[in-house]
């Protein structure tokens, strides 16, 4: 089966990492692609073609500044990533609940009147000191 092309939808550009490092720079406001390549240490190609694939999909707009060129985040299309993630909100919460529970639990074992560390004795023999 043939991978589908990276310019098909947010999902799958924002599989690549670069990519995402590029939203998150850009998330503080317009850059200049060589504001990018600074911030990134990538090469100038490199840039130009993320974000080649990130206008394609609309995750970002460009407009022109004189003879510079200025990159922004156009969030709308990552609603879509953003409701599929939500789905496994509610499985990640659960999950931690359930590690507090068992944390709270081991707290309160080692906690416990009658424990030798909680009462100063020797587990082994019952005496104190």
């Amino acid at each position: 089966m043939a991978r589908a092309a990276t310019t098909t939808d947010a999902f799958n550009a924002v599989a690549e990492p670069r990519r995402r490092e590029i939203l998150d720079a850009l998330a503080g406001g317009e850059l200049a692609v060589g504001d990018l390549v600074e911030l990134l240490g990538l090469a100038q190609p490199q840039v130009s073609k993320h974000l080649r694939v990130l206008r394609e999909v609309g995750l970002v707009d460009v407009r022109d500044d004189g003879r510079r060129r200025l990159y922004r985040v156009n969030g709308a299309p990552l609603q879509a990533v953003h409701d599929w993630v939500s789905q496994y909100e509610r499985l990640w919460n659960e999950r931690f609940d359930l590690v507090d529970e068992v944390l709270g639990e081991l707290v309160e074992q080692e906690t416990a009147p009658g424990d030798a560390a909680a009462t100063g004795t020797d587990a082994g023999t019952g005496q104190g000191d």
